[in-house]
């Protein structure tokens, strides 16, 4: 067992960071990569575009598209990260906004690793500097007892550091930032210093549109950003063809097999959950109630590795309705008073009366029971 501290083995490591896991489509990229790229940036715009949306290289290197969505928000993000305004990536849960935050400072900056997770006790030093107490005590203020945060280090060093679940963080920690957006600056009036942000240095910040009250962000920071609106997919096919690659990846990550002809059960767990989202069965003649949570497409991914798992363990290797219906219930029913309802009601007007979907009924009936 390796020492704390120590580098795993990449083969050991449960989910890499995007930098590791996609490093061979990274350097293909920018080993061809002759477009003008800003200051510190290890890809040119172009080629960061391409690392997300996928392509085909001259020389026939295929790049996988790590994003199923519109080009033009790509392209946006992108170009507002070569410009000195920083990047808010919006949109409800499940629409890959840290996962897009990820491949974008991966590939802009060659580490994704710069960090501050934003919760409810994230404290003003998560995104300015603290102290180590020892040399504080023995030696009093210096810059040796500093202990930089990522986002002072990423100042330092001229990279792209990420915030995820900015309105989740306390209002008066949030506006720690207002500062450090509009003037590139972190004042350290302990030291009477400050440390001023070298060219390169961008931020990534995502929130959840969701979260309404929770910790709404003032007028003055919100300034600061370029917003980027992540939608949900826009198409049933779209969304298939994204839970079907996450599905896959992770999948290889566990050491799962592969499923053969799964592609009918996710086309299923994506259908149900676009309806009861959307209010509207896919032929648009009938009405149903949505439940409370948000059926996302992390959600539908999460539900379809789970089934993954249960047929690979406890079936014949071979994905059906039965290894999918005890997680479709868990992803529906969040509130058992009213989601309860809501699904019985969808079970028996819409899944019942749907040709070829009678084992998926059963299965559902009797999870549900």
């Amino acid at each position: 067992m390796p020492a704390f501290g120590e580098q795993t083995a990449a083969a050991e490591v449960l989910r890499p960071h995007a930098e590791h896991a996609f490093a061979a489509e990274l350097a293909a990229l920018a080993a061809r990569d002759d477009r003008p790229r800003p200051v510190r940036w290890k890809l040119s715009p172009w080629a960061v575009a391409t690392y997300l949306l996928g392509g085909t290289l001259p020389d026939g290197t295929v790049i996988t598209p790590k994003y199923v969505g519109p080009r033009r928000l790509v392209e946006v993000a992108v170009t507002t990260l070569a410009t000195d305004r920083a990047l808010l990536l919006l949109g409800v849960p499940g629409t890959a906004k840290t996962w897009v935050s990820e491949h974008l400072a991966a590939a802009v900056s060659g580490d994704s690793t710069l960090l501050v997770q934003g919760t409810a006790g994230t404290p003003e030093e998560a995104i300015r500097y603290g102290w180590n107490y020892a040399r504080l005590l023995a030696h009093g203020p210096s810059r040796d007892a500093l202990v930089p945060s990522p986002v002072m280090r990423a100042m330092t060093e001229g990279t792209t550091v990420r915030v995820e679940e900015l309105t989740r963080i306390p209002a008066d920690v949030q506006d720690t930032l207002i500062t450090i957006l509009s003037e590139k600056t972190l004042p350290i009036p302990e030291l009477g210093q400050e440390v001023q942000a070298v060219r390169g240095f961008n931020l990534i910040a995502t929130a959840n549109d969701r979260d309404r009250g929770v910790n709404d962000l003032s007028s003055a920071l919100r300034r600061r950003f370029n917003t980027v609106v992540l939608p949900l997919p826009a198409s049933p096919e779209a969304e298939v063809d994204i839970v079907t690659r996450r599905v896959d990846q992770i999948g290889r990550s566990l050491d799962l097999p592969s499923a053969p002809d799964g592609t009918d059960e996710i086309r299923r767990v994506v259908t149900v959950f676009r309806e009861l989202r959307d209010g509207l069965t896919s032929d648009g003649r009938t009405k149903v109630k949505s439940p409370s949570g948000t059926l996302s497409t992390a959600e539908a991914i999460s539900v379809v590795t789970g089934g993954l798992a249960l047929s690979a363990h406890f079936g014949d290797g071979v994905l059906r309705p039965g290894d999918v219906a005890a997680g479709v219930l868990g992803a529906v029913v969040r509130d058992p008073g009213t989601d309860r309802v809501v699904w019985q009601e969808y079970l028996e007007t819409v899944v019942r009366e749907r040709d070829g979907w009678q084992d998926f009924y059963r299965a559902c009936r009797e999870v549900s029971a």
